[in-house]
């Protein structure tokens, strides 16, 4: 029962992408300050439950299980790194030449840009969606907060997903199945990562990937929602929305203590 309202969860955060595309493809879209609000609120709240949560109780499990608690340290660096070769592997060039004409062109030059940001958000859905399902399954009540994160930064990551497609294909349908397709990579993680792990989850295996979860949790702040909400141009907002996301992360673990 716990694994199954893990992986909801994890489901319920990918699919947030298909909210973005639906923005996207009505024209809709969201203001520059509340996605760089969004993004800073993302950011508060993982690096918090990472710094506060599951950094602290993984080293504390780990020294009474009669391991060494540097171990949280060494799987979060893992985990980060983990984060970064994702991404490396999702940037690539495409090698098709594009149309000399330009409309033509502009229309490729969309198509790929919402392909290759499918590919980019889809490689680092996987390792997220595995953090959201351990988290979960470790704590349900701590991971809600965590899952609400996600969701919020998974809307502009639909909407940069659907945007281009739809207007170099002019079909919502297509842009709508993409960006919902790389939010499904957040369950599909979950599930891969628990069906390779569980046989081998004891509690010093437990609490170290719960280290490498946080690890890859604030490497994603770094590398993938903070450089996006600097893209917005609204500093202060995002500063706010960072400060906001951690003080309710904060009072959220402070209630369940």
């Amino acid at each position: 029962m716990a694994a199954l309202v893990a992986f909801a969860l994890s489901l319920l955060a990918g699919l947030a992408t298909g909210v973005g595309g639906v923005l996207g493809v009505l024209g809709g879209g969201m203001s520059r300050r509340f996605l760089a609000a969004s993004l800073g609120f993302a950011a508060g709240v993982m690096a918090c439950v990472s710094i506060l949560e599951l950094l602290p109780q993984s080293a504390a499990d780990l020294a009474a299980a009669g391991a060494s608690p540097w171990l949280a340290l060494l799987a979060a660096v893992l985990g980060g790194v983990a984060v970064i070769a994702f991404s490396a592997a999702a940037r690539f060039r495409s090698r098709t030449e594009l149309p000399a004409s330009g409309d033509a062109r502009q229309r490729a030059l969309l198509l790929r840009t919402g392909l290759v940001t499918a590919v980019a958000i889809t490689a680092h859905n996987f390792p997220e969606g595995f953090a959201t399902f351990l988290t979960a399954l470790h704590d349900p009540a701590v991971a809600l907060p965590v899952v609400a994160a996600i969701a919020l930064h998974n809307i502009p990551e639909g909407i940069a997903v659907a945007v281009p497609i739809h207007h170099a294909t002019g079909s919502r349908g297509r842009a709508l199945l993409a960006s919902i397709g790389s939010g499904l990579a957040e369950p599909a993680g979950a599930l891969i990562g628990w069906l390779l792990l569980a046989p081998f989850l004891t509690p010093v295996v437990l609490s170290t990937v719960l280290a490498g979860v946080a690890g890859i949790m604030l490497t994603i702040c770094v590398t993938e929602l903070l450089p996006a909400a600097r893209a917005q141009r609204e500093g202060p907002v995002t500063l706010l929305g960072m400060v906001i996301g951690a003080a309710v992360m904060a009072l959220s673990l402070a209630l369940l203590s």
